[in-house]
């Protein structure tokens, strides 16, 4: 039978490793300075963004249905899931602090716009080695139990 949460659930975790992936983009491109990668730092705050809009949406399910029963029968997997929200928040964060400081930096003279793009390069290479441990540890607590 088809699960309308199952498949949001498959939906939210392919999407948070194309969020790696699109974080990582920026990480890159952005360590020369005054690089243009608009299109770039725009697809890493917004795919990211989504993802974790569809991780609020389906929390509410997760934790009605399935929170209980994993901490009750693998409590450090249950304790994984919860790490994995808190790192999730930090890589939107960080994502936003980059584009904000990628965009802003455009308006500024010479030498506030390379600390801007530093800070932007900073901020994006974070929030990818973050990104990557959520989608490592989202895959690893839907491997254990799902919608």
């Amino acid at each position: 039978m088809f699960s309308l949460l199952r498949f949001l659930e498959h939906v939210h975790g392919h999407l948070g490793w194309l969020a790696v992936a699109v974080l990582a983009h920026p990480a890159i491109v952005l360590r020369r300075r005054r690089r243009r990668a608009h299109l770039a730092v725009s697809l890493a705050v917004s795919i990211p963004t989504m993802v974790a809009a569809l991780g609020a949406t389906l929390y509410p399910h997760y934790r009605q249905t399935l929170r209980a029963s994993i901490f009750r029968d693998a409590p450090e997997i249950g304790l994984m899931f919860e790490r994995k929200e808190h790192l999730a928040f930090a890589v939107i964060a960080l994502a936003w602090i980059g584009a904000i400081a990628y965009f802003g930096s455009w308006k500024t003279p010479a030498p506030a716009m390379d600390k801007l793009h530093a800070l932007a390069h900073r901020a994006f290479v974070l929030a990818a080695i973050l990104a990557a441990a959520v989608a490592c540890l989202g895959t690893w607590v839907a491997t254990y139990r799902t919608f």
